[in-house]
């Protein structure tokens, strides 16, 4: 299967793509029109990525991000942020910087940079010369920080993790004053210096930013913003023992690269206050340029029969309930890359779910239904027997074969036929054969006739039997002058039509039949999930957060009514051995077929070989053949 190949640009020509209109669209059209960044002066202050980020030409020129943290592999609600960073900027002739914020040296690695990369390429986005990295700025963050303090706006506390807390108050109370809140600032910076130079151990010392101890957002009672972690970092090694916390690396960082509109989940809206605050102060400081930044949310991606919080990803993996990140019942994009799904369908799906405001849940086959559409008009199609059961012609000679032909795809004829042999003995599927049939049905039963698609109309005589009495061939014969494409063939009439392959010929391969990964709806809970209504569980959550152990806050999700392995459904990977037409076996990684009557098969892009490809299921058909009988 063919893949889009980035541009190696990260524009779009100058007029815009027609595309649906929401309510981020309509913030950028309206900057646009009222001339916000008209005088702005794209070089940046002071900046290593705004140095190159680029055209101070083009004042009206938009720049958006995609800042995944390099902790974990993507999951397709990522899938849905790439698309809408990336579209903006293309639809608006602007640029998408790829940023990586790796504030967090104990959880990064250059595995999941990588990954991260290849997955964000694969989708058919590219990000130019705009690779950037959080920790290229530990510099400018470190003495950002010391301003911070010289102005009486930060300070180094001493409390530990649980006064810390203890003092943060709720959401309902004031949090109280630290007694270090007014410690001279001379006193911070020293000892903010000394806890740089690595004179402290972790936990023992924390800056923070002065602000409200009494504001009803939780997100402005004096966060921390740097902790203390002596680890080595995945780039800068161990130079740094003080490492910045994500609030306030990532809006500074989006100043620093001249970002214009800074889109996020729906999750931080509540950290917008402390993010305006930030870079407010720096620009009123002289240390960053106007026009600032600014953060829109949107409603983050909820899926049924799907987990995305990154903590129980891992915990699946590591528990060994999947294979790996790349398992393809994983809901990350390497998992539904190895799976089957293409890039054009996950663009499709992101597209036609829309951006909005509100929380909601979309409904997994929505997804499903955009991988069908986007495989029916690309995939070539081929004849699986997936259940097989002999049948044998009997009054066609056992020495001979000869071929049949079928189109490549049934409504693209520039793409020519494929052919394969027919023999005295078949495969067919054995429900496709019923010794007492049921009424409404077709196929083959003793006295039937049928035809064999693509090949000739056969009669049914009956069956063969063991000792137990199962059915181990069905028998018929056949009709000469019934072969599909010959003249013969209008004058029978049957209502019946079956797939089959020799059974001489046929590739007998490995096939992985892939359902969901979890039974019910909602994983691990007995009620369902009102997205909605987790905003405020989220931020008691939040203002409980432990800050020397978490970066960010962990993505809001449903209370479990108990535990979400419990809902692990345990036929969503069943492993059999399929007879496929021969032609099959000169499939590729990657390769996509429909395996007509059945769904949409990709060879595996881990375990093919050459001339023994492994084939996923990608998705089923849609319940089509149920009503043709």
């Amino acid at each position: 299967m063919n893949n889009p190949k980035p541009s190696g640009k990260n524009s779009a020509p100058a007029e815009r793509t027609p595309v649906a209109s929401n309510f981020i669209r309509n913030i950028i059209d309206d900057d646009l029109a009222g001339g916000k960044y008209a005088a702005r002066t794209w070089g940046g202050k002071p900046g290593p990525a705004a140095m190159h980020a680029g055209a101070p030409s083009d004042p009206a020129r938009i720049r958006t991000r995609f800042p995944p943290e390099p902790n974990g592999y993507l999951h397709i609600g990522h899938a849905k942020s790439i698309c809408l960073n990336f579209g903006l900027a293309r639809d608006y002739g602007g640029v998408c910087h790829m940023r990586f914020d790796d504030t967090n040296p104990t959880k990064e690695e250059q595995e999941y940079v990588d990954s991260i990369l290849d997955a964000v390429h694969w989708l058919g986005f590219d990000w130019g010369p705009h690779l950037y990295y959080a920790s290229d700025y530990f510099e400018h963050l470190y003495r950002f920080a010391q301003v911070f303090i010289e102005h009486g706006l930060a300070y180094v506390d001493d409390l530990s993790a649980e006064e810390m807390r203890a003092y943060r108050g709720t959401l309902t109370q004031p949090g109280r004053e630290s007694p270090s809140r007014n410690r001279p600032p001379a006193e911070s910076l020293d000892l903010f210096r000394r806890m740089r130079a690595g004179e402290f151990p972790d936990g023992s010392r924390v800056l923070r930013l002065k602000i409200d101890m009494a504001s009803p957002n939780i997100n402005l009672r004096d966060p921390v913003i740097y902790r203390i972690r002596h680890a080595s970092h995945h780039r800068t090694g161990d130079a740094w023992c003080v490492y910045p916390m994500y609030d306030y690396t990532h809006c500074i960082s989006d100043a620093l690269e001249n970002i214009t509109h800074s889109v996020c989940t729906l999750e931080f809206e509540d950290h917008r206050p402390l993010y305006d605050w930030v870079i407010e102060k720096l620009a009123d400081l002289g240390e960053l340029a106007r026009p600032l930044p600014q953060q829109i949310e949107f409603a983050r991606l909820n899926l049924t029969y799907t987990i995305m919080s990154k903590r129980k990803l891992i915990q699946l993996v590591e528990e060994n309930h999947v294979s790996g990140w790349d398992d393809p019942r994983m809901p990350t994009i390497v998992g539904y890359r190895r799976r089957g799904y293409t890039p054009e369908s996950l663009r499709l799906f992101a597209e036609r779910i829309g951006v909005s405001k509100a929380d909601s849940v979309i409904d997994v086959s929505v997804l499903e239904d955009c991988l069908r559409e986007n495989l029916n008009d690309r995939a070539p199609r081929a004849i699986a027997v997936l259940d097989p059961v002999k049948l044998i012609i009997d009054n066609y000679p056992a020495d001979r074969s000869e071929p049949c032909e079928a189109p490549v795809h049934p409504h693209k004829p520039e793409l020519g036929k494929r052919s394969f042999p027919l023999s005295r003995e078949l495969w067919i599927e054995r429900e496709d054969f019923m010794e007492v049939p049921s009424k409404g049905y077709f196929r083959l039963f003793p006295g039937n006739s049928v035809r064999l698609r693509y090949g000739y109309v056969v009669k049914c005589g009956g069956c063969d039997k063991d000792a137990a009495g199962n059915i181990t061939a069905v028998r018929c014969e056949y009709f000469p002058d019934s072969k599909s494409g010959t003249p013969g063939a209008d004058t029978y009439k049957v209502k019946g039509n079956i797939h089959w392959v020799s059974a001489e010929h046929a590739l007998a391969a490995e096939i992985r039949l892939y359902d969901r990964l979890f039974k019910v709806p909602f994983p691990g809970s007995r009620k369902g999930r009102d997205a909605v209504k987790q905003s405020l569980a989220a931020a008691e959550h939040r203002a409980d957060v432990d800050a020397e152990d978490v970066d960010r806050a962990e993505e809001p999700e449903i209370r479990e009514d108990y535990d979400f392995r419990d809902d692990l459904n345990p036929d969503s990977t069943r492993i059999i051995t399929a007879y496929l037409e021969p032609g099959l076996s000169a499939a590729k990684p990657d390769d996509c077929f429909q395996f007509e009557r059945h769904g949409y098969f990709v060879a595996d892009r881990v375990d093919s070989a050459p001339g023994r490809p492994v084939f996923n299921r990608a998705v089923t058909l849609r319940d089509s053949w149920g009503k043709q009988g």
